[in-house]
């Protein structure tokens, strides 16, 4: 259709992408077992983006999600001696997540799928006023 449709569009889906991840690392903020029910913290993940040349035309280029990665960062470790999963010197590993650092993405993600929907609308607008000059 219309190039600059085509790359906010791009640019929305990998955004809303990286926010369910965000969405992720918060839900699991203080989960203390993996998916099998080991005790083994939440590992982090992070979205990694790249340029998706089949998207636009005319030089413009979309974006797309090239992997989900996880971070392995070590667990931060709290003190907690009754704890079920305390350790035998009685530290319970947790996911090491900055809730921070979290929001901060989650609004700057949160940000660009504002402008990229913006970006659409002015797109349109000028669509419609160039069909009302030729008609």
């Amino acid at each position: 259709m219309i190039p600059a449709l085509d790359v906010s569009t791009s640019a929305l889906v990998a955004q809303r992408v990286r926010m369910n991840v965000i969405s992720s690392n918060l839900a699991n903020l203080s989960t203390t077992h993996n998916e099998a029910g080991e005790p083994v913290p939440y590992q982090p993940r992070y979205v990694v983006f790249q340029t998706d040349d089949s998207v636009g035309s005319y030089g413009a280029v979309g974006v797309k999600v090239r992997a989900v990665q996880i971070d392995k960062v070590p667990p931060r470790l709290k003190y907690e001696p009754g704890h079920p999963d305390a350790n035998a010197e009685g530290y319970v590993a947790y996911p090491n997540i900055n809730m921070m650092t979290e929001f901060t993405d989650a609004m700057e993600a949160a940000r660009a799928y504002e402008a990229n929907l913006g970006a659409m609308e002015i797109t349109k607008d000028m669509v419609q006023q160039t069909l009302r000059i030729l008609a």
